[in-house]
């Protein structure tokens, strides 16, 4: 598989728990100040919230944003493949695994992408838009957490909202000892970064939130931390420890006044 893909555990689009911190990191992977930016909201049934709220929260960043609604190409018709082409970012949202592998199939969106990817379109995904893209990923679609299979472009699994949903990630470390294939567990907030096929960077975007590599074990998966860069902002010259510091010379200065 060529090209870079990039798989979340969980991201929304507000400005919650290192969500802003993600959307800065996406737009600066592009490599542009303006990025083209598509979202693909099919998982969730192309609901028009998670639409309004991607378009605010790129947009306001000077992205050009658009959507590709498959459930309303009959009303909204538009050529798929020219303009994903043209994207410099493509993101897929988060809601059914099982819906959105059911939906791309006849449309041909998987091997749509995947031709995107070679030409140098960068794919972002998070929940069920990060777990297609590997060989299996744990869904909640029926009501409670089972294997699925993805679309096979990256080798492995995953499973997202890791500790935020204990027993999806108690039914992911099982069906690793059983033999589906080892993979990651993703906390919300954090993401991995693949090139061609290989992790090349893990990130936290949360005190907290982890990523962990799961391979089979003596008794269910086991697990083991992958090292995950912090992309949170870091504290800017003057703050907070300056403006500590510039507060006691000023009550310093006061004292010693008053004293004259």
């Amino acid at each position: 598989m060529k090209g870079r893909i990039l798989v979340m555990g969980g991201h929304e689009f507000d400005r919650l728990d290192g969500n802003e911190a993600i959307v800065e990191h996406i737009i600066s992977l592009t490599g542009k100040e303006a990025p083209k930016m598509c979202l693909l909201p099919t998982a969730s049934g192309d609901p028009e919230d998670q639409i309004s709220r991607f378009r605010r929260s790129f947009g306001s960043r000077g992205c050009e944003v658009s959507d590709i609604s498959l459930f309303r190409l009959g009303a909204n018709p538009i050529d798929v493949s020219a303009h994903l082409m043209k994207q410099d970012a493509i993101y897929v949202g988060g809601g059914s695994l099982v819906n959105l592998v059911a939906v791309w199939r006849p449309h041909g969106i998987a091997e749509l992408i995947e031709e995107c990817l070679e030409r140098g379109v960068m794919v972002v995904g998070q929940s069920a838009g990060a777990m297609c893209w590997f060989e299996a990923g744990i869904t909640s679609s029926s009501g409670r957490p089972e294997p699925a299979e993805g679309l096979g472009l990256l080798e492995g699994s995953l499973c997202v909202h890791y500790h935020r949903d204990p027993d999806r990630r108690t039914r992911y470390l099982a069906e690793v000892g059983k033999g589906i294939p080892p993979g990651y567990g993703a906390d919300d907030q954090t993401g991995l970064l693949f090139v061609d096929g290989e992790l090349t960077e893990a990130f936290t975007a949360r005190e907290g939130a982890g990523v962990w590599k799961v391979t089979p074990g003596e008794d269910g998966g086991r697990e083991e931390a992958v090292e995950a860069i912090d992309i949170r902002p870091k504290p800017k010259s003057g703050a907070p420890g300056d403006v500590v510091d510039d507060f006691r010379a000023l009550n310093t200065w006061r004292q010693s006044a008053s004293l004259r």
